[in-house]
């Protein structure tokens, strides 16, 4: 694959195509604080080192291939504008190839907030519209208390989220985040974890 070529030409968030269909709002919320507590003076540094990873898709629309929180986050802050850098080119093909290239490529993932597929038809067009998942909250929030380390594997968190909601209730997440995120924390040390990205539970002697 070519190397990233950044976008010296910022892009509007509002023009941003996503390519998956919810975020956590939690997460979202978390990087909303972390935006507000930067120095006003360093927050143009801190966009252009965090530059939103692309596809150039059917008439050259840019889709998002990482960082939707952040877009998110930083469009409810009143950030109009992104820098972007291009993974890869395919504004070439017709819709139907460019998801299936994405989707052979694992740069798409298509699952409501239930973890359902669904069909490309049903990714939201704007990051706008991108629905919440709590579960892809409670996921990101186990990652930072030490439950499954950071990895390379596309949509690994989104994978965490399928593995905890396939156990713990909904309604326990959205009554008590906390309490669902201890149960969350005894769960990933489990075997029955051991299949997914970053897993650091107890290695069987």
């Amino acid at each position: 694959m070519a190397p990233r070529e950044p976008l010296l030409k910022p892009v509007p968030i509002s023009e941003l195509r996503p390519t998956q269909m919810t975020v956590g709002f939690r997460e979202v919320e978390e990087k909303r604080k972390r935006w507000r507590e930067h120095d006003p003076d360093k927050r143009a540094a801190f966009l252009g080192s965090h530059m939103i990873p692309v596809l150039l898709g059917p008439k050259k629309r840019h889709y998002v291939i990482d960082h939707h929180h952040l877009a998110r986050a930083l469009q409810e802050e009143g950030v109009e504008n992104v820098a972007v850098t291009v993974v890869a080119d395919l504004h070439a093909l017709d819709k139907d190839a460019f998801w299936t290239v994405a989707d052979h490529k694992a740069w798409v993932h298509p699952y409501d907030a239930s973890g359902v597929r669904a069909g490309f038809s049903d990714v939201p067009k704007t990051i706008a519209d991108l629905a919440d998942d709590p579960f892809r909250s409670l996921a990101g929030e186990l990652r930072r208390a030490g439950g499954f380390a950071k990895d390379t594997t596309p949509f690994s968190e989104f994978l965490w989220a399928d593995f905890l909601r396939r156990r713990i209730k909904r309604k326990a997440v959205d009554q008590d985040f906390t309490a669902a995120l201890e149960e969350a924390l005894g769960l990933a040390k489990s075997l029955d974890a051991g299949y997914l990205p970053g897993w650091c539970g107890p290695v069987p002697g």
